[in-house]
């Protein structure tokens, strides 16, 4: 049995923050436009559900996952 891929925690500094300003602060991606890329064409899931808007509020605790990593929403 294989553990999953540890969740890193993020921290923002607040409460809430769009998705795609996210991926970019998170480091998950470089630009705006992989980021816009990634979500529209569905390669993004926010808590393990595929989001393909841009523009979503994430809260303190969403897990964010591209590409087999997971990252954390933390204050």
């Amino acid at each position: 049995m294989t553990n999953p891929d540890p969740i890193d925690d993020i921290h923002i500094g607040g409460e809430v923050i769009r998705l795609g300003q996210f991926m970019k602060f998170a480091g998950l991606l470089d630009s705006g436009g992989d980021v816009k890329e990634a979500i529209v064409d569905g390669h993004v899931a926010v808590n393990d559900e595929v989001d393909r808007r841009r523009g979503r509020q994430l809260q303190l605790g969403d897990i964010v996952s591209f590409e087999g990593r997971g990252v954390r929403v933390s204050a």
